[in-house]
C-alpha cells in the first residue's frame, strides 16, 4: 500500500498496467489519442483490463469531443478520462458516463501562479484532480527554487487550494522533498515502451514507490 495517490499514464503494455497494479496505484490512464506516440488501441484496453485488479481504468484524449468521450468511457467501462491543456469547460459540462475526471495543465518555463490558479479554478467544479505536467518542459524542483516566474511558495499555494496530481522527473530523494514540503494529492508517473515483449527495467520507478509504501 502507498502513503500518497499515483496515477500510471499513457500505459501501452500489460507489463506496466499489471507493475502498476502490484504497487496499488489508484489510476491506471491510457492514451486514446489517435496518432500520439503512446496511443493505445482501444481492444488493446479492454484486454489489459482484464489481467488487473483493484484499479480505476481512466481514458485519456487530448481534445476529443464530448461525443467521443462518451462513447469510448461506455464501450470500454472507464471508471474515468482525463482531457488535456485545451480541452474547453462545455466539454467536462457535456460529460455523461466518465464519473471520474482529470485536468492536465501543461507547466511552461514562463507560467505564472496566477495564470495556473485562474486555468484551475474554472475547471475546479468538475475535476477530481489536476495533472500539473511539469515533465513535457522538463521542469524539476530546481528549476521551482531559482523560478523567474513559478517557484516553490507558488506551487506550495497550489496545491493548499486545489487537488494536484504533480507528474515531474524526480529522484526517490526529490520526491521526498516534494510530499513533505508541496503535500500534492499524489504524483502522476508515465509507463513506457517493453524492452522486449514481456519485459522492462522499472528500477527508478522501484526507488519511488519504495519511498512510498506503508511499512507492514
Amino acid at each position: 500500500m502507498l502513503t500518497t495517490r499515483v496515477k500510471a499514464s499513457s500505459i501501452t503494455n500489460l507489463t506496466d498496467a499489471r507493475y502498476f497494479a502490484a504497487w496499488e496505484v489508484e489510476w491506471l490512464g491510457f492514451n486514446l489519442n489517435i496518432g500520439s506516440t503512446d496511443y493505445i488501441e482501444p481492444h488493446l484496453v479492454k484486454a489489459i483490463k482484464e489481467w488487473v485488479d483493484g484499479v480505476k481504468i481512466i481514458g485519456e484524449f487530448n481534445l476529443a469531443s464530448a461525443d467521443h468521450i462518451n462513447e469510448m468511457v461506455q464501450a470500454l467501462n472507464l471508471d474515468g478520462a482525463q482531457l488535456g491543456m485545451f480541452t474547453p469547460l462545455i466539454t467536462f459540462q457535456e460529460l455523461e458516463y466518465a464519473t471520474t475526471l482529470f485536468k492536465e495543465i501543461v507547466v511552461e518555463k514562463d507560467s505564472t501562479e496566477t495564470e495556473i490558479r485562474e486555468h484551475m479554478a474554472s475547471f475546479a467544479p468538475y475535476v477530481k484532480a489536476f495533472v500539473l505536467n511539469f515533465e513535457k518542459n522538463n521542469i524539476g524542483l530546481a528549476d521551482l527554487a531559482a523560478g523567474k516566474n513559478l517557484t516553490k511558495e507558488d506551487l506550495i499555494l497550489l496545491c493548499k487550494s486545489f487537488p494536484v496530481l504533480i507528474s515531474m522527473p524526480l529522484s526517490a530523494v526529490e520526491l521526498a522533498d516534494l510530499m513533505e514540503v508541496f503535500t500534492p494529492l499524489g504524483i502522476s508517473v508515465k509507463g513506457g515502451a517493453e524492452e522486449k515483449v514481456g519485459y522492462k527495467s522499472f528500477d527508478e520507478l522501484d526507488e519511488l514507490f519504495e519511498l512510498l509504501e506503508v511499512e507492514p
